[in-house]
């Protein structure tokens, strides 16, 4: 079983249940899913079988739309409507015009300290379990992109906005942020990832319509084949001889430069089998096998 499942997880579920319902679904024992959601969101989750558990590493640097509901004057220690709060303050002087300016600010790159109740790691420990503990720790601020935030509604004192990001940025933490700048608070009430790099929510599976999908055997409908996150990738189709060296890991000469800056390549068999993908060595004028998918039967576009 190889391929991706484009998977709207609903509220409640951790990212790793939904893992687990699927290995269940499935029988399949490599299982894995990209890009971790909170329990209290919602949306775009992919969930990796078989081989295309080894694509996810190239969906890390994949941008994500996210639509997010934050609520002004309340401020929690989770950052959302699932945790303790830790404050009130009347929100009514902030107005739809303060909130365009403030969100200004928050585009481009900027600094965040991750939550407290977040999976990540100091001395080898999620900070969510020190928070449960009741243990606080400083946090080391991150650098986090926001490449745009569009205030969608406004209804006071909750404002709806999308965000486009990039790897490592925390809605929650922008949420709190946003309401300390504005000087009342605020937490997320509600978050939806809409995007995930080539994953749309639209095209996304329900909890039914999945284990609909696996009891009645069409799963592979909505499979996407593994090499799908790889489109941004130049593609290049190679001859038997070549093929069969790639399949065993020895570099190769390609007749092939790829765009300006691209040092990596897909390569293909004539009959549309992915091999895998290959990168540049400027050293020897050689392409190396980085990813090797030797499966016969492996899915691709």
């Amino acid at each position: 079983m190889d391929g991706i499942l484009n998977v709207n997880k609903p509220q409640g579920k951790t990212s790793f249940d939904m893992v687990a319902l699927v290995k269940r679904l499935s029988g399949e024992r490599r299982v894995g899913h990209a890009g971790t959601l909170d329990p209290m969101a919602t949306g775009v989750l992919p969930i990796c079988l078989g081989q295309g558990t080894r694509v996810t590493e190239f969906l890390y640097d994949a941008s994500k739309t996210y639509r997010a509901e934050i609520e002004f004057g309340i401020t929690t220690d989770t950052y959302d409507a699932w945790g303790k709060v830790l404050d009130r303050k009347d929100p009514k002087g902030i107005k739809r015009e303060g909130v365009l300016s403030t969100l200004a600010r928050f585009q481009g790159e900027i600094q965040q300290t991750p939550p407290m109740y977040s999976a990540v790691k100091r001395n080898g420990k999620p900070l969510y379990r020190l928070a449960r503990a009741g243990i606080t720790v400083e946090r080391k601020t991150r650098t986090a992109r926001i490449y745009s935030i569009e205030l969608i509604d406004w209804q006071s004192p909750v404002a709806t906005v999308d965000v486009v990001c990039g790897k490592g940025t925390y809605i929650r933490s922008l949420a709190n942020d946003l309401g300390q700048a504005l000087g009342c608070g605020a937490m997320l009430k509600s978050l939806v990832r809409l995007r995930y790099g080539p994953f749309d929510i639209r095209e996304a599976l329900t909890l039914p319509e999945l284990e609909d999908a696996f009891r009645y055997g069409y799963w592979t409908d909505f499979a996407f084949p593994i090499d799908y996150v790889l489109t941004a990738i130049p593609a290049v189709v190679v001859g038997e001889e070549t093929a069969r060296d790639i399949r065993y890991g020895a570099s190769v000469s390609l007749n092939f430069e790829g765009k300006p800056g691209e040092k990596r390549c897909r390569a293909y068999t004539a009959d549309g089998c992915f091999l895998g993908v290959l990168s540049f060595n400027p050293e020897s004028g050689l392409w190396e096998p980085k990813k090797v998918f030797t499966s016969p039967g492996n899915n691709s576009i």
